[in-house]
Formats: C-alpha cells, sequence, structure tokens
C-alpha cells in the first residue's frame, strides 16, 4: 500500500509523469484499437463474437518475428503477416466460422474459444513458449530535459497502424466489396435479394479480420513482447474497446482504444506492471456493468 500511496503521489508533484504516461497509452492503444476494428467487423456483419482475435494477434507477431530471424526487416514483416494472416483466416473461416454464421451467441463463442485454443498450443509446439521480440536499432527521442523518452519504433509502430486503419476505411468505402460488406451488416437477408453473395462476403471479412490482426501483431512484436498464450489478453481488450465503442462507431473505437491504453498505463504505474492484464479485465468486467444498466434504462423507458 505504501508504494501504490508514493506512486500517485509521483503524478501529483510530477505532472510531467502524467504526460509520459499518457503519451506512452497513446502508442500502445492504437495497436488495440486496430486489432479491435477488426472485430468490430466481424461482429457487425457476421454476428460472430470472436474469442480467438487475440491469437490473431499473436500469430501475425510470430509470422514478422520468424521471418527477422532470417533477415527480413520487420517493418517488411507487417506486410507479410497481413498476407499471411489473411490465408490462415480464409482457412480458418472455411473450417469453423463458416458452420457457426448466424447461430446462437453460445455455439460462435464456444466455437472460437476452441480456435482460440488450438492457436495457442499450435504457437506454443511451434516456438516455444519464451517471451520473444524483434530489437529495432532505432534512436529514442528526448523531450523536456529527458524526462520524456519516445522510442522511435513506437512512433512508426503507431503511423503504421494509422496508415492500414485509413487504408481499411478508403476501402470500405470506396470498393464495391466494401459497399456489400456494409449492406450485409445492415440486413444480410436484403444484401442476398439485391444479389450480393454474402458466403463470399463473410469469408472476406473473416479474412480480412485476420489480416488485420496479424499486421497489428507484427507492429506489437516490434514494440512490444509475445508469447503464445498471450492471445486472451488482447481479445478482453477487443472486447472491451468495441463493447464500450458499439458496433460501427469507428471514432469511438479508435477514443475508446486510445483511453484503454493510457488506462492500462496508468494502472501499471500504480499498481506495478504485473496487474496490468487484471486491470483490462476489470475493464471489461466495468463496460459489461455499464452496458448491462443502460439496456435496463432503455427497457423501462419503452414500458
Amino acid at each position: 500500500m505504501d508504494q501504490v500511496l508514493f506512486n500517485l503521489s509521483l503524478l501529483g508533484e510530477y505532472p510531467i509523469v502524467n504526460l509520459k504516461i499518457v503519451i506512452d497509452g497513446i502508442m500502445i492503444g492504437a495497436l488495440f484499437a486496430l486489432a479491435a476494428y477488426g472485430l468490430a467487423l466481424v461482429w457487425g456483419v457476421m454476428n460472430v463474437k470472436n474469442l480467438a482475435q487475440g491469437d490473431f494477434v499473436i500469430a501475425g507477431g510470430y509470422v514478422s518475428w520468424w521471418l527477422a530471424k532470417y533477415g527480413v526487416h520487420p517493418l517488411l514483416g507487417v506486410p507479410a503477416a497481413f498476407v499471411v494472416m489473411w490465408g490462415i483466416g480464409w482457412v480458418a473461416y472455411k473450417l469453423v466460422i463458416s458452420r457457426v454464421v448466424e447461430k446462437d451467441l453460445f455455439t460462435s463463442l464456444l466455437a472460437t474459444f476452441g480456435l482460440a485454443i488450438m492457436m495457442a498450443q499450435i504457437l506454443n509446439l511451434l516456438f516455444g513458449s519464451d517471451t520473444q521480440s524483434i530489437k529495432l536499432d532505432y534512436d529514442t527521442l528526448y523531450f523536456f530535459d529527458g524526462f520524456i523518452d519516445v522510442p522511435i519504433a513506437k512512433l512508426l509502430g503507431v503511423l503504421l497502424a494509422a496508415t492500414l486503419a485509413a487504408c481499411v476505411i478508403i476501402f470500405m468505402k470506396s470498393s464495391r466489396m466494401g459497399q456489400a460488406i456494409r449492406a450485409t451488416a445492415q440486413d444480410a437477408r436484403a444484401a442476398r435479394v439485391l444479389g450480393i453473395d454474402t458466403e463470399k462476403v463473410y469469408a472476406f471479412t473473416f479474412s480480412l479480420n485476420s489480416a488485420i490482426c496479424g499486421a497489428a501483431g507484427a507492429i506489437v512484436v516490434m514494440v512490444w513482447v509475445i508469447q503464445p498464450f498471450y492471445g486472451i489478453t488482447h481479445s478482453i481488450r477487443a472486447f472491451v474497446i468495441v463493447t464500450a465503442a458499439g458496433l460501427g462507431n469507428l471514432p469511438g473505437v479508435i477514443a475508446a482504444g486510445l483511453g484503454i491504453g493510457a488506462l492500462e498505463q496508468y494502472g501499471s504505474h500504480i499498481f506495478g506492471i504485473g496487474y496490468q492484464q487484471a486491470i483490462a479485465v476489470m475493464l471489461l468486467l466495468a463496460v459489461l456493468i455499464f452496458r448491462l444498466i443502460q439496456q435496463r434504462r432503455v427497457r423501462k423507458s419503452l414500458q
């Protein structure tokens, strides 16, 4: 408790510490938002709650890490992970997800939970259980007489995440497939009547989600660490962000991702780095309770 009180006192005595925490949170939160946007796509279009979301992120990180061992630059690992995870997402859709689309909630949760366990075990068998990361030989920028440090690797990660998010947004708004995805999300039955192949849309959407997660993982391994069983924490964060922001609310997803990144950094500063994953779980519970109270109020107002 004394350590917690001391850490809290630092925030008041040295306001610059708050700025450092917020900057670190934003840089990490941008990656959370990227993975959450993929989940929002799958959830909104297919009504599938993908519990394997974080495992796709970790798998993408391992793709980039493995390529880096053979001399491929980590920045090139981002598009490579995007392509590889696209293929893995397509296979996962054909073998598993296609059987639970439009099924009840419990069925989709059970299927994707099994997929998450299988992916974690495969990664563990292939790469071992040690944490891995890619060390980039980039400098660190210092501000305010060295009190604020911004590693260029993290800054590049934010820029890559923002670029990928912008490309996905442009694709969704400008391409025929993007229009088909949005139409299917609004009303799948009406989309079929209009001649849209919803099965193709579903396969494309899940593959795109997997590819986005793969690119996010390739960025994560450059600025953080990965391990086969770390997927659950990324899944929880994605669920918190989407639940808090709401489906189809891209600005909300971005804001929630950055906010949760900052909250986690504050939590790890106050309580210690060991509580960072617990904070993600607590945030999920808090958001679910808030949404439940909100729904009850809406029901009472309609009665």
